[in-house]
């Protein structure tokens, strides 16, 4: 199985998941780069999964539909009528011979949903490279008890997070924590990477462990003060 990105929009990724000659296309806010892209590799549309119903990444479902009309569309309920597979806390089904576990991860989006295929976590806007999706429900807790749940997977599991926020993510943990060296390290390492417009994800959960702020926040208090803090940064 293979990942890669497609860029779109000012800073958002579309994940195309591919496996053999059959692909999955994770949140596509637009169409015609992921149509070009499939047409140019020959590969089959299997499916796509939606994670919440923000038009940067449900915006390109209706055209890809037009030329794949018989393809399943899974999603949380606030997806409907694009998604016709509605998914919850704890469902799990098969795609391209790979187990799909749902996860609700709230707070982002009242329904919002991250999908853990294998040890590749798409994780929409609910977890990002050192930040986490802003909390427009006004709903702390859900999102902190999203953050529980991304801390309590395997180290090894990759986050393919839906948007390069990396870097600015980054010079607000450093503003916090000044004197971390693992941040400033990360920093670093993501402003070469920057430099060469090369993405800086897909992440994996160790790392996060080490550099997100808001994973590590231990009380609902603790994270929704940093979380103001970054809407403010």
């Amino acid at each position: 199985m293979t990942i890669k990105p497609i860029k779109a929009l000012s800073d958002n990724y579309i994940w195309i998941i591919e496996e053999g000659k059959e692909a999955v296309v994770v949140d596509p806010g637009e169409a015609k780069d992921v149509l070009d892209y499939l047409k140019e590799q020959q590969l089959d549309l299997a499916a796509i999964l939606l994670t919440h119903n923000h038009d940067d990444h449900i915006g390109g479902v209706e055209e890809i539909l037009e030329h794949y009309p018989k393809i399943a569309v899974y999603g949380p309920e606030e997806t409907k009528p694009l998604a016709d597979h509605i998914l919850q806390e704890g469902n799990t089904f098969e795609l391209m011979g790979q187990g799909v576990q749902v996860f609700k991860t709230a707070g982002h989006t009242l329904g919002h949903i991250s999908f853990l295929m294998g040890n590749q976590l798409f994780c929409g806007d609910a977890l990002f490279s050192a930040g986490c999706g802003r909390v427009f429900t006004g709903d702390y807790q859900a999102q902190y008890e999203a953050l529980q749940k991304f801390k309590g997977l395997n180290d090894e599991v990759k986050v393919y997070a839906a948007h390069e926020y990396t870097q600015t993510n980054l010079r607000f943990a450093q503003s916090m924590e000044p004197s971390n060296k693992e941040i400033t390290e990360a920093l670093n390492q993501v402003q070469e990477l920057r430099a060469e417009e090369v993405p800086t994800l897909p992440s994996t959960i160790k790392q996060e462990k080490k550099i997100n702020l808001f994973l590590k926040a231990e009380t609902l208090e603790d994270f929704t003060t940093l979380r103001k803090a970054r809407d403010a940064f």
